[in-house]
């Protein structure tokens, strides 16, 4: 049962090459969505807290978060999001490189909802951003936006 209306979904990514893949990914699914791209975990604390440029951003369902990012680390931004009372419902997915134990285990205890090891390819990367559609956008009732 497809979803009435168009999700909001915030990409933090710092590669152009893996946010084109993304990007291509939710095409080629026709995932109905709006796709924000920041580049750093800076920019995403601004764009989640409406500040700067930022301040007519639109507020995500679900938040696709690197973790070697600039600036600021996706632990950090993690964290941040986790205990700021106006966030912390947002579903963060965890979307990085990274197959260390001890990342998962820092993402985990930061409440991330899930853990995804991005993939190199795009096919790849079609399957986990279908599976992100049926499981998070399609079977999970996402909070709302208060």
């Amino acid at each position: 049962m497809p979803n009435a209306r168009s999700i909001e979904i915030l990409l933090v990514e710092d590669n152009p090459g893996d946010v084109r893949l993304t990007q291509e990914a939710f095409k080629e699914g026709h995932i109905r969505n709006n796709l924000s791209v920041v580049k750093d975990g800076a920019a995403a604390m601004d764009f989640l807290m409406k500040s700067g440029e930022y301040k007519n951003s639109p507020t995500p369902d679900l938040i696709l978060l690197d973790l070697n990012l600039p600036k600021k680390n996706g632990h950090e931004v993690l964290e941040e999001i986790k205990k700021d009372p106006n966030l912390k419902m947002i579903p963060v997915i965890i979307l990085t490189s990274s197959e260390a134990d001890k990342d998962v285990v820092r993402a985990y205890s930061l409440n991330a909802n899930c853990y995804i090891r991005k993939p190199v390819d795009l096919d790849q990367l079609l399957k986990v951003v279908k599976a992100i559609d049926s499981f998070w956008l399609e079977i999970v009732k996402l909070p709302p936006k208060l």
